[in-house]
């Protein structure tokens, strides 16, 4: 086992631990409280679980925002450095204000999850950082992306994902000096 997850997880369809961890291409993101700013500045220093989605999804992204919902209750008591952060995908349909309305569906704390728009030039970049670009009308994956305080790819999951496990996982990860 490493970081608590069984070594068979990391050949599981692009799923486990990211080794050597990766760092994030430079893009620019609009948060949906704040400027714009660099993604690995929204990512440094904290753990953070990603999702990628976007508001007219009426498939896979309700799914992500109710597990998203579920872990962000899992994590209540637990230190303010764990957030979550959702990446629409679809900067054509979606706005920072459409963004905001999104995880307010599924009872987001601002404190602990958040939305970001990627600039239009930088979707495939982002897409192609994460491997979830699939082939069709519905270009993302229902995997979530870990990051450690440097702003490192750590950890990819399995497909929709246990929230149990992402916990566990975001947990570990702070109690580690990564």
């Amino acid at each position: 086992m490493l970081l608590g997850v069984p070594l068979w997880a990391k050949a599981h369809q692009g799923a486990g631990i990211v080794r050597p961890p990766q760092t994030l291409p430079s893009l620019r993101v609009s948060p949906v409280l704040g400027p714009p700013k660099r993604l690995d500045e929204m990512l440094a220093r904290r753990i953070t679980a990603v999702q990628l989605m976007f508001t007219g999804c009426s498939a896979t992204c309700p799914l992500q925002g109710a597990l998203f919902a579920d872990l962000q209750s899992r994590l209540a008591g637990a230190s303010a450095e764990l957030q979550l952060l959702s990446i629409s995908i679809d900067p054509l349909g979606d706005d920072t204000k459409a963004l905001a309305t999104w995880p307010q569906r599924f009872g987001a704390q601002p404190r602990r999850w958040t939305a970001a728009l990627p600039a239009l030039k930088d979707v495939d970049r982002l897409q192609d950082f994460f491997n979830g670009r699939a082939i069709g009308p519905d270009r993302h994956t229902p995997q979530v992306y870990l990051f450690d305080r440097s702003a490192r790819l750590v950890f990819k999951s399995v497909d929709f994902p246990s929230t149990q496990e992402i916990e566990r996982l975001m947990t570990e990860l702070a109690a580690s000096k990564r």
